[in-house]
């Protein structure tokens, strides 16, 4: 496998990682309020990502940071480009820091109140944007001869991005629901249980219909783009059965294994492209055409090979911790050190 290939991969594994980990994040978020009814157990909903979100934010850095390096024409076409859309997705994430960040630094209830609000739109809004963007790279935006973006925010918004759009909001919510299962008790188990039951249905609806319309629509369907397919809808059907039979590692394992599938879906069915092209020119930006030199992958592969097993044994070291559900009666020793404790830090409580 030659470096260019190798890097399209290891983008596609880390924007994996990132849809995955940070897709619970999100599901949790848009489901703040039908999950938690009280001020009390939304602080629980949220104390279930409350280690974890901010580390699976560095998936996108990453990501992000391989794209420039790796392949730099990539990388200018598709933030000058998608500038709208990223820029909104960015908006978001900030206000969604804030949220989690500024919550608990008063105990008022209008205060809460309105930092859980802004937490649930901000979650909403990157989980279906992600979705459109993704669907206009591997489907097609209107990139000129000189390989520069010639459309405007609007042309990103057509049946088949919208359709993405649904997707990655739906899938992500469904799996957020399956984390908040597997990470609490009592009530808020129950009705994140009875989430996954609703979702599930309109989930395999969406997710199917645009698996069929990529494939359809693909200059050229690979093996590892329809075996993607495969395992995305066996792992979605399957989530069901497992909700029912109650076995929650199972059931958010399945979410997780949905979101890879249609990953590898997308990124199998856009190589050996980096961004294909509906415009008039109809020239699409290769990996080849994007790519930087040489010797810069190849440095840039030696770090990966030295940091990446760093990093993921760290983050898998935190799973590892705090793989305890979150019960409605906080641990004493728990709750002394939590990310959202009771009291606000910010009154010296």
């Amino acid at each position: 496998m030659s470096l260019v290939n190798l890097w399209f991969v290891l983008i596609a594994v880390l924007f994996t990682g990132y849809l995955v980990l940070e897709g619970f994040d999100f599901g949790v978020g848009m489901l703040l309020h039908p999950v938690g009814k009280s001020l009390e157990e939304r602080r629980r909903v949220l104390r279930t990502i409350g280690p974890v979100w901010d580390g699976n934010e560095v998936w996108l850095l990453t990501a992000g940071g391989a794209i420039f390096a790796a392949f730099p024409e990539w990388y200018a076409t598709l933030f000058s480009g998608y500038y709208m859309a990223l820029f909104l997705i960015l908006i978001a994430l900030i206000v969604r820091v804030m949220a989690l960040e500024y919550r608990n630094k008063d105990d008022g209830e209008r205060w809460q109140r309105r930092w859980d609000i802004a937490i649930a739109v901000s979650s909403a809004v990157p989980a279906l944007l992600w979705g459109v963007a993704f669907a206009n790279i591997v489907g097609g935006s209107p990139i000129g001869a000189n390989g520069a973006y010639a459309g405007t925010f609007w042309d990103l918004l057509h049946p088949y991005s919208i359709l993405g759009g649904l997707v990655t909001l739906l899938l992500f919510a469904l799996h957020g629901a399956a984390y908040l299962a597997l990470r609490s008790d009592g009530v808020i188990r129950d009705r994140a249980n009875a989430i996954v039951a609703k979702l599930w249905l309109p989930t395999v609806c969406v997710v199917a219909a645009f698996a069929v319309w990529t494939l359809v629509s693909a200059q050229t369907v690979r093996v590892v783009a329809v075996l993607g397919a495969v395992v995305a809808a066996a792992a979605l059907i399957g989530v069901l059965p497992a909700r029912r039979a109650q076995r929650d590692g199972l059931a958010f394992g399945l979410t997780a294994l949905t979101i890879v599938g249609a990953v590898v879906l997308l990124f199998a069915t856009l190589f050996p492209n980096a961004m294909v092209s509906s415009g008039p020119s109809g020239t699409n930006l290769t990996l080849t055409a994007a790519a930087s030199t040489h010797s810069t992958l190849v440095i840039m592969t030696v770090v990966a090979l030295v940091m990446t097993p760093i990093v993921l044994l760290y983050q898998a070291w935190t799973y590892w911790v705090f793989r305890k559900r979150i019960s409605g009666v906080d641990d004493p020793a728990e709750a002394a050190t939590s990310w959202l404790s009771r009291k606000s830090p910010a009154k010296g409580h």
